[in-house]
């Protein structure tokens, strides 16, 4: 199977489950989508991509942390900086439990990463070799799963929040190394091609990079 025929097969196989999909501009991926799963209102964006020179589908979420969550967990931080830890600690466990790779972004405080849990990553390859249809849906719904259950362990904490994103300093950190290279109307076209939003308001997919898999 080469990457022509996955890109047939993705599409054909999200149609058929009547998922919602957007095409993004990416010079280097072989194609980039925006999958919304599990189809209807509650959906979550999944960004699925195919990057040059590799012989594996990338498929990603990345959720960002309400302003007003954030800012009960640096109560937290102050209050009881052990059980802030604990906390953390027990999200990186049940990431691990999921089977998904992940990332956390964390407040920064000069060179260090203290917290409040700003952002979140999940995603999961699969290879070429081992591709159907089974194995890219299974994949949608474990990462859906495991952010999902991220997500509710942050409402059960911190509350509903205020409903405004809160700020991601790995984000807005490598913006600034962005421009620094390339100068501002770059950075925004970069940026326009992968910031996709689904129904809650929350950016997607702005820390995913194919690359990553190169």
């Amino acid at each position: 199977m080469d990457a022509a025929d996955v890109v047939t097969n993705l599409r054909e196989w999200f149609a058929t489950e009547r998922l919602e999909v957007r095409e993004q501009q990416d010079p280097r991926a072989v194609v980039h989508l925006a999958v919304k799963y599990p189809p209807g209102p509650r959906g979550h964006t999944f960004t699925v991509v195919v990057p040059k020179g590799r012989d594996l589908v990338a498929i990603s979420s990345v959720t960002r942390v309400d302003a007003g969550q954030q800012d009960e967990m640096r109560e937290v931080m102050s209050d009881d900086l052990d059980e802030w830890r604990t906390w953390i600690h027990d999200m990186r466990m049940h990431l691990i439990g999921a089977g998904v790779d992940w990332n956390l972004s964390m407040g920064h405080d000069g060179s260090e990463r203290p917290g409040p849990l700003q952002a979140f990553n999940v995603s999961l390859p699969v290879w070429f070799d081992g591709l159907t249809k089974n194995e890219v849906m299974q994949s949608l719904r474990t990462l859906w799963m495991s952010k999902l259950g991220l997500i509710h362990e942050i409402k059960f904490g911190f509350g509903q929040g205020t409903g405004t994103p809160g700020p991601v300093d790995d984000w807005e950190q490598r913006r600034r190394e962005q421009r620094g290279r390339s100068g501002p109307s770059q950075v925004q076209e970069e940026r326009a091609e992968i910031q996709i939003s689904d129904d809650d308001a929350a950016p997607f997919g702005d820390g995913f990079d194919p690359s990553e898999w190169a």
